[in-house]
């Protein structure tokens, strides 16, 4: 019994570290993290509310699938940054700044108001041209974006998640390119 303790005990203390770990965005981060957690949760929600114009706007059914599952993709992950930020004991805005109502010249891929309300107006067909090319142009942001926080970042779950967000939006953009072309 207490050598079946001995090797449980240990791999059980490991696992519960790496479970906390997991969940508060690990506690080595650095200014990189955090920035990358503070623009790209504005990034994802602005994603979210563009997918959600799908179901409104007469999308077509492949379109209106891809939007779903874009924000089943970026709504956790938002709220993991958001835990992060919280943990790390950082805003979610950057310096001070709301980042939710940036531009894309602010911050790569963002879409402008004016974009916004043009796909907001957008029906059907032309809806899914003017969804799927500005959703192209955000995820390319998003994608930039990871790239920098896995060369600066610090934290293995932010530049995990990271990683996941440069291999799924690339494959997405990837989708997309085929859905504009047919």
């Amino acid at each position: 019994m207490k050598r079946a303790l001995r090797t449980v005990l240990p791999a059980l203390a490991l696992a519960t570290l790496t479970a906390c770990g997991a969940q508060s965005g690990g506690s080595d981060h650095n200014d990189a993290d955090v920035e990358f957690a503070q623009q790209m949760i504005p990034h994802h929600e602005q994603a979210v509310e563009m997918a959600r114009l799908a179901s409104s706007n007469d999308a077509g059914p492949r379109v209106r699938a891809l939007a779903a599952r874009i924000a089943k993709a970026q709504e956790p992950e938002i709220d993991t940054m958001e835990g992060w930020l919280e943990d790390w004991g950082a805003d979610e805005t950057h310096d001070g700044h709301d980042m939710s109502d940036m531009g894309s010249d602010e911050m790569k891929g963002m879409m402008s108001d004016s974009d916004m309300s043009a796909l907001g107006r957008a029906r059907g067909a032309a809806f899914d041209r003017l969804f799927l090319t500005q959703m192209i142009e955000h995820h390319r942001g998003a994608v930039e974006m990871a790239a920098a926080e896995q060369d600066n970042g610090e934290s293995t779950d932010a530049t995990d998640l990271a990683r996941t967000i440069e291999r799924s939006q690339t494959a997405e953009i990837d989708e997309m390119e085929r859905l504009l072309g047919q």
